[in-house]
């Protein structure tokens, strides 16, 4: 492993409009690289720009904490903060990777966050995140907090091969129990699903089962992207030595899209098996709305359900008017409490949505929506 300090002259990363996923508007890279060297991590394609061997070389922003204090200064500040959870951890490097017990920057900036009394939303592989629990049952208190983890499955020996520096499923669970315990919000990313492999019916629902035992809040559940170069490559190395025989089948299902995606025959069929098994769990799909009542504006809670709802209608194999009306929300300068009596000039807003509209309006949510989430 080779590990270089850099000074960092950002930290905090803006989006667009709220993301959905995570219901966040900012986000952080503490690390870019990330030495739990997942065989399927797309932070190893070349679009990231993560320098040297992923894997094995970690910039570390030594600098981060000082330069997010002073990003998070209001009399810096040109534009208001966007209210929303703080993502802590991002793409090209987990947060809890075990750099972490030498250089605690993630420690740090939670201290920071608690401070400005800011929700955060963590997402690890790692376990060294119950290091944290008392920091973080804290700003639970007092502004909320999500732990996430990501799993392709709860196989322990498939973790084994595409998850090397990462601990096992089953200590990754616990850790989710003792976060429960607390009384802190705990969800799975369910993604990447590996074709083939943690696809099947009886690995997908043997990790349902293990989550809903271990009381998660949510599963966000996702198929696999294999972008052609230095990701694609790497994973097809492994995938020769450990499952020869499937190479063929992603050859097949992976032809060279711009962003990494499998054909669309491959992911309506994983996502309708995904939905059949949670309609029996009764988990929710998404972030459901009581971890973020009373957190965001009301223009970003009525995106995050459009899309939500976008998300839940396709995966009942029906086309959805939400996602458009979703996007064209996010760019309005208004709140739409002032515009009740114009929401279908807006583009993509007919009366069915509108009358979602009104409803989240009044009272914060849409029955329609929570029928879709839980259902």
């Amino acid at each position: 492993m080779v590990v270089t300090e850099i000074e960092a002259k950002s930290i905090l990363r803006k989006h667009k409009k709220i993301d959905s996923w995570f219901l966040s508007r900012y986000g952080m890279n503490l690390y870019r690289g990330c030495t739990h060297n997942c065989v399927y991590c797309d932070g190893r394609a070349e679009g990231y720009y993560v320098e040297g061997e992923f894997g094995c070389d970690v910039a570390v922003k030594v600098n981060a904490v000082d330069v997010l204090r002073r990003e998070l200064d209001p009399k810096r500040k040109h534009t208001p903060f966007k209210r929303g959870y703080i993502i802590v951890g991002g793409g090209v490097g987990d947060s809890y990777q075990p750099l972490e017990q030498k250089y605690q920057l993630t420690r740090k900036t939670l201290e920071l966050l608690f401070e400005k009394k800011l929700p955060v939303h963590i997402l690890t592989k790692s376990t060294l995140v119950k290091r944290d629990i008392d920091i973080l049952t804290k700003i639970n208190e007092a502004s909320k907090a999500i732990v996430s983890f990501s799993f392709s499955s709860t196989n322990e020996q498939i973790s084994r091969v595409f998850e090397p520096g990462v601990p096992p499923p089953a200590e990754r669970l616990e850790i989710i129990s003792q976060f429960k315990e607390k009384g802190i919000a705990c969800g799975m990313f369910l993604l990447p699903v590996i074709p083939f492999i943690t696809d099947t019916k009886d690995i997908l629902e043997k990790t349902i089962q293990d989550a809903r035992n271990v009381g998660v809040n949510f599963i966000i559940f996702g198929g696999m992207t294999l972008k052609d170069g230095r990701q694609k490559q790497y994973f097809f190395d492994t995938l020769q030595r450990q499952y020869p025989s499937l190479v063929q089948n992603y050859q097949m299902i992976y032809r060279g899209s711009k962003w990494g995606e499998a054909i669309p025959e491959y992911y309506g069929s994983l996502h309708q098996m995904f939905n059949i098994l949670m309609k029996s769990y009764k988990i929710p799909k998404r972030i459901p709305p009581e971890l973020y009542a009373g957190l965001l504006s009301e223009n970003d809670v009525v995106v995050v359900i459009l899309e939500h709802l976008d998300y839940l209608v396709k995966l009942e194999g029906k086309k959805s008017p939400f996602g458009y009306a979703a996007y064209s929300i996010s760019q309005l300068e208004r709140p739409l409490s002032e515009m009740t009596g114009k929401l279908q000039t807006i583009k993509g807003v007919g009366s069915s949505t509108e009358k979602i509209i009104l409803e989240i309006l009044k009272t914060g949510g849409s029955e329609y929506y929570k029928h879709l989430l839980f259902g």
